[in-house]
């Protein structure tokens, strides 16, 4: 991800200025202006570590002048205490910049961490499955949640509604029938030289007959799929299109679903529901 884009700058110019508004009234009253500071950022608790060049860019957009120095890479597993990085500079820019800052890198790391916990459990069975991010992001965030999903071993899912034909249950009761979505999207292909792929959502083993059937189809999603039922689609796909486990599926409950040998397993939670890593930055006067 290009955290020095204009695009990214524009996204950040606008938290920073839902944040301080007319200014951040606590810091301007309480610490003088020429008052030198030097922060610490610790890990509070084990996890991956998804934020630190997006730290410094923020940073460095609020105040060109800090110096600031990791000790850790994104991307890293690293246990509680460690001391990822220092900041020194001016008091007001660090204070002011604090929660934003914290706010983006523990809900980056939650995410990094609960993909990375993912993807130990299906390398504890030996597979080879991938675990793949959903569309269940926040406004916004996107692309910086589906970063962090890469940070922790994950892989992406589609970006979103422009870059795969995805004919989902909505989709293909309102066409009539997988056979009559799969049929009309090969016309829009042939119409408008689409050539992205398409996956298919089956509800049942009856339907995944009827979608390794049509043409056209290079993944087959097992939506609400038991691991049992996702080894008996997997007999009769026979390796003809991707598979991919989706619905229901948690940390929880991954390993038996990976031990299936299905080709992906898409999970929502990642992004939806996922825990903030705790992170501080203390800060003390120099």
């Amino acid at each position: 991800m290009d955290f020095n884009s204009e695009a990214f700058g524009l996204q950040l110019d606008a938290w920073l200025a839902e944040d301080l508004g007319t200014g951040d009234c606590s810091t301007l009253a309480s610490i003088g202006a020429d008052v030198q500071a030097h922060s610490r950022l610790l890990l509070k608790e084990d996890g991956v570590v998804a934020g630190l060049e997006l730290a410094s860019v923020l940073l460095r957009r609020v105040d060109p002048s800090l110096s600031i120095t990791w000790q850790a890479e994104d991307g890293q597993y690293l246990l509680a205490g460690t001391l990822l990085g220092e900041v020194r500079g001016s008091a007001r820019s660090l204070l002011s910049t604090e929660r934003l800052m914290l706010n983006l890198m523990q809900h980056c790391s939650g995410i990094a961490t609960a993909t990375y916990r993912a993807v130990e459990i299906v390398r504890s069975v030996g597979s080879s499955t991938r675990i793949l991010d959903t569309r269940k992001t926040l406004p916004g965030l996107r692309t910086l949640e589906k970063w962090a999903v890469r940070m922790g071993g994950g892989y992406n899912h589609r970006m979103g509604l422009y870059d795969m034909f995805m004919l989902k249950d909505n989709h293909i009761d309102t066409a009539g029938g997988i056979a009559s979505a799969v049929a009309a999207v090969n016309q829009y292909r042939n119409d408008h030289d689409a050539s992205l792929a398409l996956e298919v959502e089956t509800r049942s083993l009856e339907e995944v007959r009827q979608a390794l059937a049509c043409q056209g189809v290079q993944r087959i999603m097992l939506d609400n799929f038991s691991p049992e039922q996702i080894k008996e689609a997997l007999a009769i796909i026979q390796g003809r299109a991707e598979t991919e486990a989706s619905g229901g599926i948690h940390l929880g409950n991954l390993k038996p679903y990976a031990e299936t040998g299905v080709d992906f397993i898409s999970l929502g939670a990642l992004t939806h529901s996922v825990c903030a890593l705790d992170i501080s930055f203390k800060t003390r006067i120099v």
